[in-house]
Parts: structure tokens; sequence; C-alpha cells
């Protein structure tokens, strides 16, 4: 491609594609496809984005298009690779300016750059990192801020790297350039410092630029750049100095604004400063360990005391706290419970943080924690009055969760009270004891208090086993709590049953489980709907518990699905609706059957509510997951729900629908409980099989469900599901017995077997080009036992349920194995003798019998049934599904389970003796072996 004559056609199809007319857009993105793969086609996209003067959109598009490019050409290996002559040209020109004026252009350079280092830096690249040291020395501003952002990028890009050459590489490149990127950073720091009393806010914001810039490069080199850091005086310079800028930093949060450009960077580079410690401490806990006092001393400090008034804000204490939890429960900082065994590095670690940890530090920590951290704040009881449903999402965990403080405190307060729990217990308890009896309602600071007090309980149930008789608490002490009525009370009537949910698995008498429920009954109507969800919570945590008991819950029942729909339908976000859904799931698999009589309201509702979540796809995963239990719940009363249950089912394993990637899980779970309790085949059950082809094809971790489902459909109407799908069937079976593991062609196998064993006069037809492969099989020995084993099952069906098509089989493998079928018959029987201990299932073994036995005319009995026993079904059983009972009944027709092996034998040895007559059987009997002659004998020893 000619550079001179290209680009102007390249800019011209580049403008196109920046068009919003498809008509134009389409063409122009077809014709930029094709050029990708010609030689000068990036050389001309460089000269397009490096002129400054034309269209941005346009050099914006051409920057992606060479970024796509690299990823795609630059390897030599690659198809169309690049040339090494043009790779020369265009890392000459990616260097030669660092002036772009355009934000976010020079970003897309910077990557673009940091991709071919990646591949080419140092060893076809020498001459990139002395060119990047020298840019961001320069005075111009432009030139100097580019520099370092494409420094920071191809450090962050050359860091990332894993191999053991790459790592040598860029310890190489750390060793080289720390010093300099050190007085770079503390250079760029400095000017900040002495620019931001100035009050000249562009030079304030381009030093703090630069300053953050910087402090990333050194963040990689520090982190990821040495072996054993704690060696390098540098490196450990630049950490014990962090703690001294941060205080500069902080300090001047107080002369800048809060809502402007420079506040948001100077929190950013502080933020920074955090993750260097927090970064450095995971990936080199022991170099660390000169740190540790240091750290915990600095983030106590300011989280803890009054240092921090007026200079810290949430996200830096969250990270203090974070810094102060890792430190706590850093395994490498744990010495074995014999001392000896440690390492010095682990002693020395452990020592330091017992020194620090006192018991004044410690219960400071704890009581700071639980009285200020823990305390609900304004902002949270605004957002509880105007957005009931936002705030429990907040505090179960929405989105923000993971960085935000209530959630950091209290696991910083689980790990420590975990760790030091000796020196706190005693704290907490009398933190307890201050708080027994009513708080005045007026009172709204001890109200928040004894939340919080009542919270820090919660979170360390496990740990006050020992130390807290929460019966007689919950009796004398939290549940007239929870009779206060009183609208300032809700807090706490909202924090007593979150209370009472943490401790329900940890230490709650069976006996008291009727009193609770009246609670939860009375709190469900409760006025406050934060109140009333919280309480949805702990009744799920309730009824998940190992000690629940139906006998105690089903006088409750009524009342409390009942509250639980209205909640359900009083709720309006999307979060909310999933978590009462669950709560009813939950109830409704405990109970089972019991639930039928209560379910009407939510039948009809569903609906509803499944088309309402359209956008929503987790939303109907918890829809499904409610039909599950609701279809086991009702069990063949759930044919009743088929007009809304199936076009559901139908959509949700339609793999050519979009929302399948959410719903094909529950979709296909749902799917098989269907058929379980299906008490008859309907023609639109039978048409959602449809889907299933695609299913197959997917070969996922699915697979196990649809061969249950395929299962299902066979054992609920084997003749009309097969004479409409068993060609389709068997045409996947083949292709997946080709692609499968071994376990996946055994599921495959099984569900052949199922159908012979169903309907063994049309399924040797339906499924006969695989019965060919499985005579093979056995012929040739098939080596793995377990599918040894269910190719002799499937053969063993066929050869004792449809003789003549054995026949016809055995006549069509003799003529591809060009053999006698008498010889080829004998060579079967003589494998499937010799692997008749591969056969480890006792119905297995009697089919195997039967099946050998059935060649001659003769007959045998193990394993009877004579009539249908419906099961009795004890309280923690699970009912039998329509299922289990067809499995029953056709355990009833078959020839393993209602034949005598033993008579069945006698009569086929008799009628073989009268075929040969006395002495001609005696002389077939003289060749069989005399052990297995007298195991004969005694086995039908009475006939």
């Amino acid at each position: 491609m000619d550079l001179n004559s290209a680009s102007t056609v390249v800019l011209q199809v580049l403008t196109q594609a920046t068009s919003q007319d498809t008509a134009v857009l389409k063409p122009a993105e077809e014709q930029l496809k094709q050029w990708e793969t010609q030689p000068g086609f990036y050389s001309v996209l460089l000269n397009i984005f490096t002129n400054h003067t034309l269209d941005i959109n346009v050099r914006w598009l051409a920057v992606l298009y060479f970024k796509n490019g690299i990823d795609r050409y630059w390897r030599r290996v690659a198809p169309h690779a690049l040339s090494e002559e043009e790779k020369s040209t265009l890392r000459a020109g990616l260097i030669t300016n660092f002036n772009e004026p355009i934000n976010q252009i020079a970003t897309q350079i910077a990557v673009l750059i940091a991709k071919v280092a990646r591949l080419d830096c140092p060893r076809q690249w020498p001459e990139l990192i002395p060119t990047l040291i020298e840019s961001v020395k320069v005075q111009d501003d432009l030139r100097q801020h580019r520099a370092l952002l494409t420094f920071y990028h191809v450090t962050k890009t050359l860091a990332s790297k894993r191999l053991a050459a790459d790592r040598k590489l860029f310890y190489d490149l750390a060793s080289g350039i720390y010093s300099f990127a050190c007085s770079l950073w503390n250079h760029h720091t400095d000017t900040f410092l002495q620019q931001v009393s100035s009050g000249n806010e562009a030079a304030v914001l381009s030093s703090l630029e630069r300053t953050l810039l910087s402090l990333k490069v050194l963040r990689k080199l520090t982190v990821n750049g040495f072996v054993e850091p704690h060696k390098n005086m540098e490196v450990m310079g630049f950490l014990h100095g962090i703690f001294e800028r941060l205080k500069q930093f902080l300090e001047c949060s107080r002369s800048i604004g809060t809502d402007n450009i420079c506040r948001d960077r100077l929190e950013k580079t502080i933020i920074l400063f955090t993750k260097v410690l927090l970064d450095f401490l995971d990936q080199h806990p022991f170099s660390f360990t000169p740190l540790i006092q240091r750290s915990l001393e600095f983030s106590v400090s300011y989280v803890f005391t009054e240092v921090g008034e007026g200079v810290t804000f949430e996200r830096f204490i969250v990270q203090c706290m974070n810094l102060i939890k890792m430190i706590v429960k850093n395994y490498a900082y744990k010495p074995s419970k014999n001392f000896e065994d440690s390492s010095p590095e682990t002693l020395e670690a452990h020592k330091i943080k017992m020194a620090f940890f006192t018991y004044p530090t410690l219960t400071e920590i704890c009581r700071r924690l639980v009285s200020h951290y823990f305390l609900l704040t304004e902002e949270e009881l605004t957002m509880w009055e105007e957005d009931p449903e936002g705030f429990t999402v907040e505090e179960t965990g929405g989105d923000s969760w993971k960085y935000s403080l209530r959630p950091c405190t209290e696991v910083l307060f689980i790990d420590i009270f975990h760790e030091y729990n000796q020196t706190l217990t005693p704290v907490l308890l009398e933190m307890m004891q201050t708080l027994q009896g009513p708080t005045n309602v007026e009172d709204m600071n001890a109200l928040l208090i004894k939340d919080a007090v009542y919270n820090a309980v919660g979170l360390a149930a496990y740990e006050l086993f020992d130390s807290v008789d929460f019966d007689q608490w919950f009796k004398n002490q939290l549940l007239p709590e929870l009779q206060v009525i009183h609208n300032r009370y809700k807090p706490l009537r909202r924090r007593v049953i979150w209370l009472i949910g943490q401790w329900i698995s940890v230490k709650f008498k069976s006996d008291l489980r009727p009193m609770l429920y009246e609670a939860i009954c009375n709190l469900l109507q409760d006025q406050d709907l934060v109140v009333r969800i919280e309480t949805a919570t702990t009744l799920k945590l309730t009824v998940d518990d190992f000690e629940f008991r139906t006998d105690q819950f089903l006088p409750y029942l009524e009342t409390m699905f009942t509250l639980l729909f209205q909640l359900l339908q009083q709720v309006t976000e999307c979060d909310t609706k999933m978590h009462v859904l669950h709560v009813l799931s939950c109830v409704i698999e405990r109970v089972n059957m019991q639930i039928r009589p209560y379910v009407g309201c939510l039948v009809q509702y569903l609906p509803l509510l499944w088309k309402q979540s359209e956008e929503h796809n987790m939303l109907r995963c918890a829809i499904l997951t409610t039909l599950i239990h609701l279809v086991q719940g009702l069990g063949a009363d759930s044919k009743n729900l088929y007009p809304f249950l199936l076009p559901v089912i139908q959509l949700s394993t339609d793999v050519s629908q979009p929302p399948h990637v959410y719903l094909l899980e529950d979709g296909l779970e749902l799917w098989l409980v269907t058929l379980e309790n299906s008490p008859c085949i309907t023609p639109e059950l039978l048409r959602i099989f449809q889907n299933m082809s695609p299913l197959l094809e997917l070969s996922s971790e699915s697979l196990r469900t649809c061969f249950k489902i395929i299962n299902g459909y066979i054992f609920l109407s084997s003749t009309e599901f097969l004479q409409t799908y068993a060609v389709g069937l068997c045409q996947s079976f083949c292709e997946l017995l080709n692609e499968i593991t071994t376990e996946g062609q055994v599921q495959v196998l099984k569900v052949v077997e199922n159908a012979l064993k169903v309907n063994p006069v049309l399924s040797p037809q339906m499924f006969q080009p695989i019965l060919p492969c499985v005579f093979r099989g056995i012929i040739e020995g098939e080596r793995y036992p377990v599918v040894m084993s269910t190719y002799l099952g499937v053969m063993g069906r066929v050869l004792l349920q449809n003789t003549s098509f054995f026949s016809s089989l055995l006549n069509e493998m003799a003529h591809k194995f060009n053999q006698e079928m008498d010889q080829l018959l004998g060579n079967m029987i003589e494998m499937w003798v010799d692997r008749m201990d591969n056969i480890t299932q006792p119905e297995r073994r009697k089919l195997s019998a039967l099946a050998l036995l059935s060649l001659l005319p003769s007959d045998n009995s193990c394993m009877l049934m004579s009539h249908l026993e419906e099961p009795k079904v004890t309280e923690d059983e699970e009912p039998p599904t329509e299922q289990d009972k067809r499995k029953k009944m056709l355990a009833l027709k078959d020839p393993v389970h209602t034949v005598s092996l033993q008579q069945f034998i006698y009569e086929k040895l008799k009628a073989q003796q009268e075929l040969l007559g006395e002495q001609g059987f005696q002389s077939l009997m003289e060749t069989v072996d005399t052990e297995i002659v007298t195991q004969l004998q005694e086995f039908l020893q009475g006939f």
C-alpha cells in the first residue's frame, strides 16, 4: 500500500466509518476489514492519527484500528503478520513525538505502545525505555505528561507478564530505572506541595497529574520488580516515606475545596499510596515486616483517634481498615501451634503484632468500631425513610458494597474479634450489660447505640457461644423489644430480628421456635417495610436451619405464606422481589406437599411477575427457582400450571433466545421436575422437546440434566416420545458418542438402556444405528469397565426382551466381521462371561444371566416383586414423584424383577436336556468347569 496515494483513500473511508448512516458506515467498515492485512495499512493509520489537523473522530477510529491490528497481526506467527521492516518503522514513528493534544486519544496511543512493548521490549525495541526516560525530563508540559502517561502504561503491561524469562527481564528493568522513577516522583510531589498553597488551580492540577502518574509507575516497579525487595534500600526507603507523604497530602485536603477536579485527583493519589502498601503486603508479606508497626500506628491513629478528624474521607478509611485487617489475618504472620515449627520471619512479624495490639489498643478499637462506625448515620436513616428498599439492598450488599464503609468495618470487627476474642469478649459483654431493659424511644442516640451493640453481638455470635445464654436473653430481653411498636423503635425491631437470625444456627433451643414464629408473624405485619424485609430474611435462616421441624412450623404456615406473598406484591425493586421470592421458595421446599392449600394466590401472581420482569433476567431466575419448588410441592397437581409453566420452560431452554444465557440452568431443572411430577404426557409438554437437539450440541455442563430429561420422557410416554423424536435423538447420540468423555458415553448408553427396558419392541428399531457400536465394543473387549458394563446392559436388554431383533443384529454384525453367526455369537458370549466381573450392580448381573440363558431353552429367581407397595413416607423423606411411581410400575413388568433366576436356570437346562437327550446333555455338561457345575448344583438344590 503506497503511503502517499493510500492516505487520501484511507482517510476518506475512515471518515465514512464515523458516519451515523448505516448505508455509509457498513461498506466503509467492510473496506477497512479488507485492508487490515494489506502491507502499509498501519503506517497510513499512524500518519492519520498523528496528524492533529484532522477530525478527532477520524483520528480516534484510526487509533482503534491500529490497536486492534497489534492484537491480530503483530506477532511473527500470526496469519498475515506484519513484516519486520514495517514494524520497525511503526515503532520508531510511535515514539517520535509525545505531543497528542486530546486526552482520550493520548491514552489510546499510550495503550497501543504498551501492547507493542509487551511483544517487543526490550529485545526488538531497546530504545523505548531510554526514549521515555528522556521525554519525561523535558520542560514542555504536554510532552512531559504524554511521555509519563506512556511510561506508566508500558510499565503496567510489562509488570503483568508471568513467564519466568519475562519476569527476569522486568526485574532487570526495575533495577535499572528505579532510582530515576523515585527521583521523578519526588520531584513532581515536591512541586505539587509547593504549588498547593499558591491558589493557581491549573498549576496544582498539572503537577498533581504528574505526581499521580509517576506514583503509578513506582507502584508497579515496587510491587512487581524485585524478588526480595526488603534487600533494596531504595525500595524500602520509598515505602517508609509513604507515611510522611500521606500525612502531607491529607493536610493538603484542608486547603483544597471539597467539590472540584483537584480534590478528586488528590483523593485518588492518597488512595494510590494505600494501594502500594496493600499490594506490597499481599505480594511480599515478609518484606513488609519492617512496615507492620508503622502501618498499624498510622492506620489506627487516623481511623480510631482524633488525628483523622477533618482530613480523612470514606474510601481512605476503608483502605486503612483493609490494611489493619490484612496484617491481622495474614497467614504468614501466624505461628504454628508449636512455636518451634515456625520460621524466624513468622515469629518476628507475630512479635510486632502482639506488641502493638495491647489490651488498651484492642479495647479502644473495639469500642470505636461499635460506638462510632456501627452507628446508623443520618444519611442511612434518611434513605430508610425515603427509599426503604434501596436501604435494604445497600445493607445486604449492593453494587458499591465492596468499597463502602459499613461492610468494611463489620469485616474488620469480625476478624479482630476472632483473632483476639479472649481479650474482647469481656469488653462486648460489658457493653451488652449496660443496655439491659427497654430503651427510651425519645432518646434516639441511645436507640442507635443499642442497635450498634446488637449488631456486634450478631457478628460475633460464634465467638460468644460459651459466653452468652442466648435462650434466656431471647425470652427476657429480645422478645419484649420486638413487641415495642413505636415508630422510633423500628431500628431496634429490625436489628433484634436480624440478631436472632445470626444466632439461630449457633445457639437457639428448638422449644423456643414457636415463640419466634409468633414474633415473625407479627413482624411480617409491621408498619415498616424494612422491618418486614429483615423479618423475611430471618425466616429463611430459620427454615434453612438443620434443627427446623415441620410440625412446629405448620400452625403458622398459612399466616406466614399469606404475609410473604403480600410483601412480594408490595415491594417494587427487582433485588427485593428476588429476595422475597427466595424466602417463599425455601418455605415451599421445606414443607413440600403441605403448601398445596395456600399457593393459589402465588400461582395466579407469578405469570404477571414473569411478564413484568422481561428486562430482569436475574429476577426471572428467582421465579424459575420458585416454580421448581412449587412443582415439587404440588406434585401431579402441577399439571394445572402448564398454560404458564410450559411457555416459561420453552423460553428458558431455547438457545436461540438471548435470555437462555441466564435462564438455561434453572430452566432445565424446572423442565426435569415438571416431567418427574407429570401424571401424563400432553401435546404441549411433548412439543417443547424440540429445544433438546441444540442443547445436546452445546456439550456443556448441562448435559447430565438433559439426559435426565430424556429419561423422564421415556418413562412418561415412551411410544409417543420415541415415534416423534427418536430419529433426531439417535443422530445426536451418535455424534455425542464420538465427542464426549467416557462418563458422557455412559450417560448416553444409560438412556438407550432405559428406552430398551421401557419399550423393548420399539426402542431397538429407533436406536438401531447405535447398537452395532455397542456390539463391536463387547466383541473387541472395551477397556473401560464402566463402559463395558453399560454395553452389556444394553445388549442384555435386546437379547432378553427382543430376541428377533437380536438375531437380525447378529446377522448384520456377522457380515461386517466376515464371520459365521454361531462363531460370532460364541465370541460374544466368551467375552461377556469373561467381563461379568465388570458388572457391579446386582440388577445388571442378573440381567446378563437371564440374557445369556435365554439363548438356551431355560429361566431363574432373585430380586422378585409380586405387587406394588406404596412406601410409607416419613416426615423427613420426600414423597414419591409421579416418575417414581412410573419406575415402580415398570419394575413390575421387568424380567429382572419378575423372573426367578433359579427357576429360569432350571427350566432352561431341563429344556436343553430334553433337546439333546440324557447322554448328549451329559456330554455337554462334562465340558463345563467342575467348580461351576458344583455352584450350579448348590444353586438349584430343591429342584
